[in-house]
């Protein structure tokens, strides 16, 4: 296995090291995710892109961390369901809908059902969704700018979930209640 180096604002590359500065100052740590993406600064960079695009998009609340926790589920990323599930409580989400995504069930809401739902189409059919799944997500009031929004979302989940994959990212303390096994 290879061991990859988590870096924080001092031993960052120079073009990524303000920005952990600026996240550490934020959050008082630098997750490890990010410390790990920091190697390559193209890495991290692209994935705070994906992050700022993906939270300007038109999903109705709570709509991103069913993405982010749908896709993290379908891909076992543990450290991602973890900080998703920390995040989406922390940010309104109710505990049956974070239950719910961590299990794999359907959720109440219909709208965000049809998100997940959708997402998961997304992840598991390698984008290759089928007309009746965007038929029925196009019918629960979502329209095609939704479609391409989710793509975003499963697009910086899968960078993600990939890099802790191969990282074995481990779960930095902050995240630790939330632990999540596949």
């Amino acid at each position: 296995m290879t061991e990859f180096t988590i870096h924080d604002e001092h031993t960052a590359p120079a073009e990524v090291a303000p920005a952990l500065a600026k996240i550490h100052k934020g959050l008082g740590f630098i997750p490890n995710l990010y410390g790990i993406m920091a190697e390559s600064p193209q890495a991290f960079n692209a994935y705070q892109a994906l992050s700022e695009q993906f939270r300007k998009t038109s999903l109705p609340k709570g709509g991103q961390d069913v993405v982010w926790l749908t896709v993290s589920r379908d891909n076992a990323c543990h450290y991602c369901m973890a900080v998703h599930s920390t995040n989406a409580l922390r940010s309104g989400l109710d505990s049956e809908t974070v239950t719910a995504l961590r299990e794999g069930k359907p959720l109440a809401d219909p709208r965000l059902e049809a998100i997940h739902r959708f997402a998961h189409a997304v992840v598991a059919e390698q984008g290759n969704v089928g007309q009746d799944e965007v038929r029925q997500f196009l019918a629960a009031g979502f329209a095609q700018r939704q479609i391409l929004d989710v793509i975003v979302g499963v697009a910086m989940k899968t960078l993600s979930n990939y890099i802790n994959h191969l990282a074995h990212t481990p779960l930095d303390d902050a995240f630790t209640a939330q632990a999540w096994e596949a």
